[in-house]
């Protein structure tokens, strides 16, 4: 199996994420600046966890090959893209220290502990499995989005987003992500037990991505 059998065994909750309405709106320029503000003071929270389960593959490791493996995963969103968020969130009024201190909403909190609890039961495949969402769904709708005909980058707030997950630096790292994962899929039979688990561990973390859109845009409207 791959991660293209991942993503069919979810197709109804995979469409509801990568075409989701904060993303749709986000894209067209009409996103509520308060759903954007709440998305980007979560993400930072998320960003911590996510930080977590990295140093969590490395513990879960079993020999020194795929401890290394990990690491630049986990060293990129240290010291590069948590601070390019913080740089980025203080062009919207947003200092560090804000979102330390902003409580977890419960999308949020929800999606973080399962990717964590995920990867406490069971190994590095299953951790993978729960945080491959993340960043494959980022680089399909970054590509989707550059490509889509109602994109509106011209006066759009949000078009440094668009060109983020577009951009060649971002795709990159997805491919890799995908390349990892597919090694780790290749001799698991889709049909197996093992394999229907990690359906369902990739489908409930999509399902985890669909709330933390929808938590941005409850925001706006409470």
């Amino acid at each position: 199996m791959n991660h293209k059998d991942l993503i069919k065994a979810c197709q109804q909750d995979w469409h509801d994420y990568t075409e989701h309405s904060f993303v749709t709106q986000l894209a067209k320029g009409e996103l509520n600046k308060s759903a954007y503000l709440h998305y980007l003071k979560q993400d930072f929270l998320f960003l911590k966890h996510y930080a977590r389960a990295y140093a969590l593959a490395i513990f879960k490791s079993r020999t020194l090959a795929e401890m290394r493996e990990p690491l630049p995963s986990l060293t990129a969103l240290l010291d590069t893209e948590m601070s390019h968020h913080v740089e980025y969130c203080a062009k919207w009024g947003l200092t560090e220290s804000d979102m330390e201190g902003e409580p977890e909403d419960f999308g949020t909190v929800s999606y973080t502990r399962y990717v964590l609890d995920t990867g406490m039961a069971g190994d590095r495949i299953d951790l993978f499995a729960a945080l491959a969402p993340c960043a494959i769904g980022y680089a399909m709708i970054g590509t989707q989005l550059i490509n889509w005909t109602e994109t509106q980058l011209d006066n759009n707030p949000y078009r440094s987003w668009i060109e983020l997950y577009s951009g060649e630096e971002f795709q990159s790292g997805a491919r890799d992500t995908i390349e990892r994962l597919d090694e780790m899929l290749d001799e698991i039979p889709l049909n197996s037990q093992r394999g229907q688990r990690l359906c369902e561990i990739f489908k409930t973390a999509t399902r985890m991505e669909v709330a933390f859109w929808q938590q941005g845009l409850n925001a706006s409207i409470s």
